[in-house]
């Protein structure tokens, strides 16, 4: 638990809010310091103040996830700040009970177009495809997006065309380790345990890694893709995160210069894709 840190954060957050932004009485009285006072976020936390200044002093005991979950929803923390509200507090965010975001933000649906020479898609937590650009269809099949596409699906159902990838063993755990995670943040999302069942009913393969209980962190991979017009592509997948919606944007790149990216280029040239 980092206490010093803990207290700091809590500090922070109180010192921003305004009564009104709570629904509490702004009142006529100045107040000596921005924000909310101790006795305000104690109130709307349901707890005593003595124990709540502890904790901004850094003095208090490790809270527990009731305490944690009571205290993000007083000083209206956005689901990154209650992410990091529990890291600093040592103890795993519980599931806030809302659904997975199945839309993107206008923001990163721009960020797409201004990607020359990269294919790019964004995923949701259930890895449905929610946005893409049109290089990424040409490299990843010309029936992306097309109705509801779920890479996972893809993966482990062969829903939909995929090119031939010599990671697609390890992309398979991959999957079921964001799965799992997803299951655990959205037990509620009924779109995501109609997914889960049906994955489980109909692939063998991933009822056999889903029990390993895989663990992955989104990072960088290099992958060797089969196209059926390239032929056998050196591509890189790039991952960026967007918290706020539990989504992330992969890149795929070819390394400039090489024939993988000329050949990129080339078809991308035909197709009047820039």
């Amino acid at each position: 638990m980092a206490r010093q840190e803990l207290a700091r954060f809590l500090r922070e957050r109180r010192a921003g809010l305004r009564p009104q932004t709570v629904g509490l009485p702004a009142g006529t009285a100045p107040r000596r310091t921005p924000g909310l006072r101790r006795e305000e976020v104690a109130e709307l936390a349901h707890m005593s103040v003595d124990y709540y200044t502890r904790l901004e002093q850094a003095r208090g005991p490790r809270p527990s996830p009731r305490v944690l979950d009571a205290l993000a929803g007083a000083l209206r923390l956005a689901p990154a700040e209650r992410s990091h509200l529990f890291r600093l507090a040592g103890s795993a965010a519980p599931p806030t009970g809302a659904p997975t975001v199945g839309r993107v933000r206008p923001h990163v649906a721009g960020l797409l177009e201004r990607l020359p020479g990269t294919a790019a898609i964004v995923t949701d937590a259930a890895y449905g495809l929610v946005a893409w650009n049109p290089l990424a269809q040409l490299l990843l099949g010309g029936d992306l997006g097309r109705g509801t596409t779920n890479l996972a699906r893809r993966r482990f159902l062969g829903q939909g065309r995929m090119p031939v990838s010599s990671t697609a063993e390890e992309f398979g755990h991959v999957v079921v380790a964001r799965l799992r995670r997803a299951a655990d943040r959205y037990p509620n999302d009924a779109r995501l345990a109609a997914l889960l069942a049906e994955l489980h009913r109909d692939s063998e393969e991933f009822r056999s890694i889903w029990v390993t209980h895989p663990v992955h962190a989104p990072g960088h991979r290099a992958k060797v893709l089969d196209h059926p017009e390239l032929g056998r592509l050196r591509l890189n997948c790039d991952v960026l995160l967007v918290p706020e919606d539990d989504q992330e944007v992969v890149l795929v790149t070819a390394d400039p210069g090489s024939p993988s990216a000329r050949r990129v280029a080339e078809l991308a040239a035909r197709a009047g894709v820039r």
